[in-house]
């Protein structure tokens, strides 16, 4: 009963945080590039998580480390420096509508490695969020011809790497507490972090008002957004299903779309009713 409960506050929650992290990359990057602000997120989440939960790495096994260095690459290196380089050419909301892909993939990953099975709801399901995302992103290319649609792929991988994370977990690591799973897995990727840092040029940057304003954004993205969001996440991930969590993403555009209106982003019509159409392929994937 309690489960039941708390994984609709986790939804909740992470609806409203994840549906602002856009935005939130959006602000970042005036003044710092994508790859910085990649960087950043993920250096900065480790160093708060590392010195408030370092106590939670006590008890993993040498096989479980093996897999958390997996979900770790899948589901939080590789989609913070991609996320970012999507948003530095498409709309922050577009990447939210784009990321409900998620779902899908998760399935075909768990279909492909995991066992899992389809049944009709869910192969229509997957027809469905394929033709929506192909329509968002021709009519957005029609609408925003200064735009390279070629960045949707991008987020495309990304979500593909959230499906492989999260079936992994499910999998190999519901012994494990979430916030042990969050702390050693950026861990393990705070060295890969700072190197890529180092590499970008950002400590070359003229650190004036708007580039301390850029890392406020950051910031707030890395702790709130990512630390904080992942150990909601895993979770949910425990107490639910891969497919129950991973659902997040029908909320999250919702939240993104706010989000870009207030910032004057120019949202269509045929761009919201094919977010639609994906979102409708993501409901029926996730039916049992």
């Amino acid at each position: 009963m309690l489960d039941r409960q708390f994984k609709w506050i986790f939804f909740i929650s992470l609806s409203i945080i994840w549906g602002s992290s856009f935005i939130l990359m959006k602000w970042a990057m005036p003044h710092l590039t994508a790859i910085q602000v990649g960087a950043l997120r993920i250096i900065i989440a480790g160093f708060f998580l590392l010195f408030t939960k370092h106590q939670y790495l006590k008890g993993i096994t040498k096989k479980e480390w093996i897999y958390l260095f997996f979900v770790a690459i899948t589901g939080t290196f590789l989609p913070s420096f991609l996320f970012t380089i999507s948003i530095q050419h498409i709309d922050s909301s577009i990447v939210a509508i784009l990321n409900s892909f998620t779902p899908l993939n998760t399935l075909l990953i768990g279909f492909l490695f995991f066992k899992y099975r389809f049944n009709k709801s869910q192969i229509f399901g997957i027809i469905i969020g394929i033709l929506g995302t192909v329509i968002l992103v021709r009519e957005s290319a029609v609408l925003n011809p200064l735009d390279n649609y070629w960045y949707a792929l991008p987020v495309i991988v990304a979500t593909l790497g959230y499906a492989i994370n999260v079936n992994l977990i499910k999998k190999y690591l519901s012994r494990l507490d979430p916030i042990s799973i969050a702390v050693a897995n950026f861990l393990l990727v705070l060295l890969p972090a700072l190197v890529v840092l180092i590499f970008s040029g950002f400590f070359k940057i003229s650190f004036n008002t708007e580039v301390l304003i850029s890392l406020g954004y950051t910031t707030i993205l890395a702790i709130l957004g990512t630390a904080i969001a992942l150990m909601f996440f895993y979770k949910m991930i425990q107490i639910t299903s891969p497919l129950f969590a991973s659902s997040v993403t029908y909320t999250i555009p919702i939240v993104a779309l706010l989000w870009g209106i207030l910032d004057q982003e120019q949202i269509h019509l045929s761009q919201i009713l094919s977010g639609l159409i994906i979102l409708l392929g993501v409901y029926l994937v996730s039916r049992n």
